[in-house]
């Protein structure tokens, strides 16, 4: 699964995409535009570049020489209550490319007039992404003028609730070569009460933050001086989790007829060039290669090294001589002694996606018609190299462990495939307790073919076609999306909200069309001929990291029994011998049938103990005193519920283990 990519992704909003935007990116949008203008009236030599909305608001990006910090933020939004009550209208304007070439240079787009001296450069800059087929329009909003292709709301009174939330910096068209500008964010709704919900929802989410969460309970740690930033280290406790996510796969896939692979960490830069992640879609997202040279091509290595030191000695000492014949000479015998010694080179990649190595499996065998569908599965650990200021705790991580599997099958198979993987997804909601859900199904823009999508439009149409009907007619919720599909098909990204209403992308389920051919790979079909068979990558529970995060926050680490790291303590009231080898016997028991389960044993006062178990977020605690073990009975405790009373022992371990198998 090739999973998420961002470097060649166009972030400016097509025409299809701004008809598509609702009520309250509209809202949002129009914000920003209000924001800017109370930019300019505080600071009027500011300089602004963009400013969308986004998922949770909105932002504007500004180069100016004053460093804006929160504590400008109410004389900002004090300006900006003035716009809003002017109740400005949004003016639509189109113009010819050269007048806004003009207004650019005379300072006045992105500004309350014209700034001798002062042009819009980042507004000259953004000109050149608008392609000559694109209509080139304004939006004047009272003294304030830009370039903006809308949609806005109809007047600035129509704007809600807002609050300007925080800075950052952001490098102009996310280019580390251009110019680091200021990064105004903000949020806006509708009116007060949702607004107050929404920063009501942050502080929760604050109080749920899988970092905070997941060190307290001792899940995992980064190490950023030894093992490196981003590279997390599941602990005893977030092991368990994984592995019990890992069983649950496991037992769904061996169920759903999948069959399970192991694959290595590293490949051949070959493997890549051919599959089409390298040269240029994958490269900045995968680690630099490594680069050997086999033993036995070290001595024509070392000669070539030679050659090559030969030629620069020559080089220096013919300079100033004018003797381009001989420079020429040695330039050519240097060139080839390193090129050379690249043929000897073999370079090898870390893996930042399993699908060619899955592929390469595929190819190892013939394959018939009578083989498919054929679903590899695996669970692979990949290696993405996010850049440093993206990492963030379990959600964006360079290591992470995939739920990945590859479903190669016929066009006739396809439909049926791909509603079972989408029926596998409903499951797991179902298991996880994630009750509000949509399918967001991504497909390519034409624009893209050849540069960010596979050049074969006619394929795009077919496999789109294809996933619409299977959604259409299983009913499943879902939004289309356009350009913004994986290079090699189109694909579903599954959302789901946690119990806070925070938003999550949960894993991806994606068609591909050209890499089975690229990578060779075909099956004899019924009438004799080989065919390209269709692969769909998909990973419903997506990487132990991000998805393990998600869960940490979804539930503040107050796990269900069968996923709880820590299921049940049993707790003496006491330290007598007889006292303690009976709750020992019972945490043998239950651990006999793979329940997490450890003893508490020592004289703490029996209060002290619930305690501590309450903060180590322990599922169910059995307290056993005298009364408790002559009776054969335990009296139950559950984690946020309190106690449930005495109950005969072989009922409590009876309902332990149902409720564990039931994932409950």
């Amino acid at each position: 699964m090739c999973g998420y990519i961002t470097a060649m992704q166009d972030d400016r909003k097509k025409p299809d995409d701004r008809n598509k935007m609702n009520e309250l990116d509209r809202l949002r949008h129009s914000c920003a535009h209000v924001m800017a203008t109370a930019i300019l009236r505080l600071w009027p030599d500011a300089q602004f570049a963009a400013g969308p909305p986004v998922e949770n608001g909105f932002y504007y990006d500004v180069e100016l020489q004053h460093r804006i910090t929160p504590e400008d933020f109410p004389a900002i939004e004090a300006e900006m209550k003035k716009e809003i009550k002017a109740n400005h209208p949004f003016e639509k304007v189109v113009v010819t490319r050269e007048q806004a070439i003009k207004d650019s240079e005379s300072g006045r787009l992105g500004g309350l007039s014209e700034r001798p001296g002062n042009p819009s450069k980042f507004k000259l800059g953004n000109l050149q992404d608008i392609p000559d087929s694109e209509a080139i329009s304004y939006y004047k909003t009272g003294d304030f003028i830009d370039l903006c292709a809308g949609p806005h709301v109809m007047r600035t009174g129509n704007i809600g609730a807002y609050k300007l939330t925080s800075v950052a910096s952001a490098y102009y068209k996310a280019d580390e070569n251009n110019p680091q500008l200021q990064r105004i964010y903000g949020t806006a709704f509708k009116n007060k009460t949702e607004l107050e919900a929404y920063f009501k929802m942050l502080e929760e989410a604050k109080r749920r933050d899988h970092r905070k969460i997941g060190q307290e309970m001792g899940l995992y740690t980064i190490d950023p001086d030894f093992t490196g930033p981003g590279l997390p280290l599941w602990l005893p406790k977030g092991a368990a989790i994984a592995e019990e996510l890992e069983k649950l796969a496991k037992e769904t896939e061996f169920l759903a007829g999948y069959v399970r692979v192991k694959t290595p960490h590293i490949a051949k830069e070959k493997m890549y060039l051919t599959s089409g992640h390298l040269p240029l879609l994958y490269k900045d997202s995968m680690f630099p290669p490594m680069e050997l040279i086999e033993e036995e091509d070290r001595p024509d290595k070392r000669f070539l090294e030679s050659r090559v030191q030969l030629a620069l000695q020559k080089k220096q000492e013919l300079a100033g001589t004018g003797d381009v014949e001989k420079i020429a000479h040695w330039d050519k015998q240097q060139a080839e002694a390193a090129e050379a010694i690249d043929k000897l080179t073999t370079r090898y990649y870390l893996k930042a996606m399993n699908c060619p190595h899955h592929h390469r499996i595929f190819a190892a065998e013939p394959r018939s018609y009578r083989d498919l569908p054929l679903r590899l599965a695996e669970y692979g650990t990949c290696y993405r190299y996010e850049q440093s200021g993206e990492l963030f705790g379990l959600m964006r991580v360079r290591s992470l462990n995939m739920n990945d599997a590859h479903i190669y099958c016929t066009r006739e198979q396809f439909a049926q495939e791909f509603n079972a993987v989408n029926e596998m997804y409903l499951k797991y909601f179902k298991i996880f307790g994630f009750g509000k859900y949509v399918m967001r199904f991504s497909t390519h823009g034409k624009e893209g073919l050849g540069r960010k999508y596979v050049n074969e439009p006619e394929l795009w149409i077919q496999t789109e076609n294809m996933v619409r009907d299977v959604l259409n007619n299983s009913g499943i919720n879902y939004v289309e999306v356009s350009n913004e599909a994986a290079f090699y098909g189109p694909k579903i990204d599954v959302q789901v909200w946690s119990v806070i209403g925070r938003e999550f992308t949960l894993a991806t389920n994606q068609v591909d069309f050209a890499q089975p051919r690229r990578m060779g790979l075909v099956y004899r079909d019924k009438d004799n001929t080989d065919k390209t068979p269709l692969c769909i990558h998909r990973a419903p529970l997506g990487t132990h990291e991000r998805f393990i995060g998600f869960l940490i926050e979804h539930y503040a680490g107050n796990f269900p029994l069968w996923l709880a790291p820590e299921q049940v303590r049993v707790l003496t009231i006491g330290e007598e011998a007889p006292l303690v080898s009976y709750a020992k016997a019972i945490v043998q028991e239950l651990r006999a049938q793979m329940v997490r389960a450890e003893g508490d044993y020592s004289n703490d006062k029996i209060n002290g103990k619930i305690q501590q178990a309450e903060q180590a977020k322990v599922h169910t605690m059995l307290v056993v005193g005298p009364r408790d073990m002559a009776a054969n009975a335990v009296s139950v405790r559950v984690h946020g519920k309190g106690s449930l009373g005495a109950k005969p022992k072989a009922e409590v371990v009876a309902n332990l283990l149902d409720n564990i198998r039931a994932r409950r």
